[in-house]
């Protein structure tokens, strides 16, 4: 049986059975709901790292919301759902889904890369797009900021109000750009490991806060750190939104076809469900300017 994750804000009753994707052999479908039926985008067609599979790279531990019970395989999460949803109007089966652990600062290197696409949060940004490719993107995120409730951090009202603080993020995300580009502390960062380590340096003082995306924030402040608040959210570039985007090998014939799955699952609000269903409610985190 698979677990669903505690809700974290409104209740969501929604049905994704009926959000699901169109049969790869209904072509009636296929121009509605952006589900290649044949040709270039075939799944016989597509250029792939194994013959009949479609294999999809992630981290591990693999955090919620994005991934349930660290086990990408199950379907369950926001980016396991959105991978499923592209498998199945490639035209491939859950079977069909091969899922390969790639680190995330190791997943933008320049290279050959051994998976058809990677998922993992990752940030579109001309950086990166110099090494690799990236699809159109299929979420927009926020940065937020996690501290102690009765905290010193935990009464900040501004961006200003943090930079006299100890900071910390993930090294390599656009969390830690956020805070030394955005905010400009006072102090040097903390670029840890990863969220686990950056939880953990919150939780014995050693830090005043950690940032991460809204979603991830919802799920610390909710479940693994309930002494937790979110302070208030901003975009990591002013008047910009950050967009996490599947990541590519550089040049790779794979990414248009992934893109046309992507502009369907957007337009017939596919996308839209799944974020419902497995990515927090905003509304109500302050914005910090």
């Amino acid at each position: 049986m698979r677990l669903r994750r505690p809700a974290l804000a409104l209740p969501v009753l929604l049905t994704l059975a009926t959000a699901a994707c169109g049969s790869a052999d209904d072509s009636d479908g296929a121009a509605s709901t952006g589900t290649p039926a044949s040709g270039a985008c075939g799944p016989e067609s597509l250029p792939l790292v194994t013959d009949g599979k479609l294999t999809v790279a992630t981290d591990s531990p693999a955090y919620e919301p994005w991934f349930v019970d660290n086990d990408p395989t199950n379907g369950d999460g926001f980016e396991s759902a959105v991978a499923y949803a592209v498998a199945q109007r490639l035209g491939f089966s859950e079977d069909q889904v091969e899922w390969v652990v790639v680190p995330f600062n190791r997943s933008y290197k320049p290279g050959a890369k051994a998976f058809d696409f990677d998922v993992n949060q990752i940030s579109i940004s001309p950086e990166r797009a110099e090494a690799v490719d990236f699809s159109r993107g299929y979420y927009s995120a926020a940065q937020a900021v996690i501290a102690l409730k009765g905290s010193e951090a935990a009464n900040a009202t501004s961006l200003d109000d943090l930079r006299d603080l100890q900071l910390a993020a993930q090294a390599g995300t656009t969390s830690l750009a956020a805070i030394t580009d955005v905010i400009e502390p006072a102090a040097e960062p903390d670029a840890l490991t990863d969220t686990g380590q950056a939880k953990q340096k919150l939780l014995n003082g050693q830090v005043d806060a950690i940032l991460a995306d809204l979603p991830t924030a919802f799920y610390i402040s909710a479940v693994e750190i309930p002494d937790s608040a979110i302070v208030g959210q901003f975009q990591a570039e002013s008047g910009e939104q950050e967009e996490f985007g599947l990541l590519f090998e550089k040049g790779s014939r794979l990414r248009p076809c992934v893109d046309e799955v992507l502009a369907g699952l957007d337009e017939d609000g596919t996308l839209a469900e799944l974020e419902q269903e497995w990515l927090s409610d905003v509304v109500g985190v302050p914005q910090l300017r």
